[in-house]
């Protein structure tokens, strides 16, 4: 996988992660993809930097070097919409 596709598919995921922390499967899912950017990509220090109107900030350390990508915040935060807006996903015991 492609480093940028594995940052935005974990920057996608920890939003939902920090958005539900009952949830489960969020929480494997931001596993998975913090190690395929540790394993795959050698990334250590991965977090969001910071948000913004637009942006989202993804800061991680590659190489010795800190590095930030952005992303569209609205892209980001898309998978949280669509789970929230989907009933199934809000009943107790579906997270």
């Amino acid at each position: 996988m492609k480093l940028e596709d594995a940052l935005f598919n974990w920057l996608q995921i920890k939003i939902v992660a920090d958005a539900r922390p009952d949830d489960r499967a969020a929480a494997d899912t931001l596993e998975f993809f913090a190690t395929i950017l540790r394993e795959d990509h050698g990334l250590t220090d991965v977090r969001i930097s910071r948000l913004d109107d637009s942006r989202a900030y993804v800061q991680y350390v590659q190489e010795g070097k800190t590095v930030t990508q952005t992303f569209d915040r609205e892209e980001a935060e898309k998978l949280l919409h669509d789970i929230n807006a989907n009933p199934k996903f809000n009943e107790p015991g579906n997270c």
